[in-house]
């Protein structure tokens, strides 16, 4: 069923692009011989069963000949509407050379003015060889981009620099990691600059930490091709790189230079998850481990009032895609509990107070007072932790234990078990017993403190809200929009997209579970939809309340 030139016709009406097509097929859908390049004008075929290795090019045929002048003049005329010396040269003319041809179509491609079109068959390689032709002709290449900059420089300082050149001192992004059950972690590697070759001793400036390179490995699909050196360009997957992870820098160690790294979100939707059998405790926390490894937007953790392990993810398809896997990779057998949203909690108001733990029981007792203060900070802002004891009222010793204590009331908040976030919290005053006095005791001094206060300084529920794309024929607009408004959901952008109608919006996550099944339901299979965390945004009261009854009945049967 596939039409080259329907497909042709779609991208300039449906996603308004300026197509212009660079070959035409010879036949259609099984019968495809193989195609006419309109640059050259010749006929190129390809052999049935040499999956695309050998061809041959040969005068268009008799019958083909006007498809080809029609789709040739198309494209000398498109080409030339970009250029005014083209412009007047084709007029005169009525023709222009294949060098000015691939010339202005390279550049209206970058600038994307253009979007070149090639047809042929992935399943035998007919035509891929031209497509790929066109990769190199018009899409921008390294050269054509600045030198990259040192990411992390002080202000005054001249940043280092790295030229994509062979001669510049190594530079590489580990942008992936993934575990192969032959070779081990593999790290996949984009080289900006130098080269490097197996065996070589390396640096991962990210976390300051020396690593020799065991393999350099070029990826052919499944097939595994070894180097000896990989260069400047090369995109390769190397292995030995153990300490290395998603968003790492690896230059050489003379000369380290820190790129610029992957921004990552924080996860927004957790679920508890369980071996079948004891047997399968081993291997699934080694398949987490692996996942975990290779993907910096997943994570692990467990629970110890609950004694479960809490897998946290960006969504319900990036858990069902982790979660089979598990059960695909690793033949690990789960038993999977429901999906719950990632809330946090934080305070609207700043407060200060004090709290004493003492505890007297025969032997040495337990002493440790502190005064807290707690300050809520801009969204987005982390947590913040300052002393300002003077006098050494509480010792230095021990206000690393203060912190410490601050942080573990703040993984499992006062109002309902969830994170607290955003918050500064000063300790400036209190008193110590020469005697009595540990870290275990000023530990528990600031747990409890803190949760005092937390719960003086209106306390408030936040929960993640997510942009919201939804994409679907126009005459259901209003049902995509209802669909958007009964989640809580706020539209603010309505746009067309060809002949689609496009909704941008702010969805809380806990409004979207199931939504790609409502979608599809209100617009009859033809509406999709996409979706990304945005920030954390207050709950409402009522909400917020029903959220906390429930998740503190959740505790109790637990």
């Amino acid at each position: 069923g596939a039409d080259f030139f329907a497909v042709v016709e779609e991208i300039q009406k449906e996603l308004g692009g300026n197509a212009v097509p660079m070959v035409v097929p010879i036949g259609k859908e099984e019968k495809l011989e193989g195609i006419i390049d309109l640059v050259t004008m010749k006929a190129v075929y390809f052999d049935e069963n040499a999956q695309g290795k050998q061809f041959r090019e040969e005068a268009i045929p008799a019958d083909k000949m006007e498809k080809a002048v029609k789709w040739r003049a198309n494209l000398v005329e498109k080409s030339a509407e970009q250029d005014d010396a083209l412009l007047e040269k084709f007029l005169n003319t009525g023709d222009l050379t294949e060098s000015e041809i691939l010339e202005i179509i390279r550049k209206a491609t970058i600038a994307r003015r253009v979007v070149p079109v090639y047809c042929g068959s992935a399943f035998k390689n007919k035509g891929i060889q031209w497509l790929l032709d066109g990769v190199v002709n018009f899409l921008p290449s390294p050269a054509d981009i600045p030198p990259i900059i040192h990411a992390h420089y002080d202000e005054g300082e001249v940043p280092a620099t790295r030229a994509p050149s062979i001669d510049e001192p190594f530079s590489a992004l580990a942008f992936k990691t993934v575990s192969d059950r032959h070779a081990g972690k593999l790290t996949f590697l984009r080289i900006y600059s130098g080269r490097v070759a197996t065996g070589a001793i390396v640096l991962n400036s990210s976390r300051d930490k020396q690593q020799r390179i065991g393999r350099i490995i070029r990826m052919h699909a499944n097939r595994q091709e070894g180097l000896a050196e990989a260069v400047c360009g090369d995109i390769v997957a190397v292995v030995g790189l153990s300490d290395t992870r998603t968003g790492d820098t690896i230059c050489c160690k003379e000369k380290p230079v820190v790129l610029e790294s992957i921004e990552f979100p924080s996860p927004v939707m957790s679920i508890s998850i369980k071996p079948e059998s004891r047997q399968e405790r081993e291997k699934m926390g080694a398949a987490l481990r692996h996942l975990v490894d290779e993907d910096p937007t997943f994570t692990v953790g467990f629970d110890e009032e609950t004694e479960e392990t809490i897998i946290a993810g960006m969504g319900e398809l990036h858990l069902e895609v982790l979660i089979e896997r598990m059960k695909r990779e690793f033949a690990v057998a789960a038993i999977v509990g429901r999906p719950e949203v990632a809330y946090r909690e934080t305070s609207m108001n700043g407060v200060e107070g004090q709290y004493k733990h003492v505890k007297q029981s025969g032997g040495r007792g337990q002493y440790g007072h502190v005064y807290l203060r707690l300050e809520p900070l801009k969204a987005g802002s982390g947590f913040e932790f300052v002393n300002e004891v003077r006098g050494g009222n509480v010792p230095s010793e021990y206000i690393p234990s203060v912190e410490k204590g601050v942080i573990a009331a703040m993984v499992r908040g006062p109002l309902a078990g969830y994170p607290v976030i955003d918050m500064r919290v000063t300790v400036f005053d209190g008193s110590s017993h020469e005697v009595d006095s540990s870290d275990y005791a000023f530990v528990e001094a600031a747990r409890v403190c803190f949760r005092q206060l937390f719960m003086q300084a209106n306390p408030q529920l936040l929960e993640p809200v997510m942009s919201v794309e939804v994409t679907g024929p126009e005459e259901f607009t209003g049902a995509m929009t209802g669909s958007i408004c009964q989640r809580r959901g706020r539209l603010e952008v309505m746009e067309d997209k060809g002949s689609q109608r496009l909704l941008r919006g702010m969805v809380p996550l806990g409004e979207m579970f199931g939504y790609s099944n409502v979608i599809r339901t209100l617009t009859q299979g033809r509406g999709s939809f996409t979706m990304q965390f945005e920030h954390y945004e207050t709950v409402p009261f009522a909400l917020s309340e029903e959220i906390i009854k429930k998740r503190k009945e959740q505790n109790k049967v637990r």
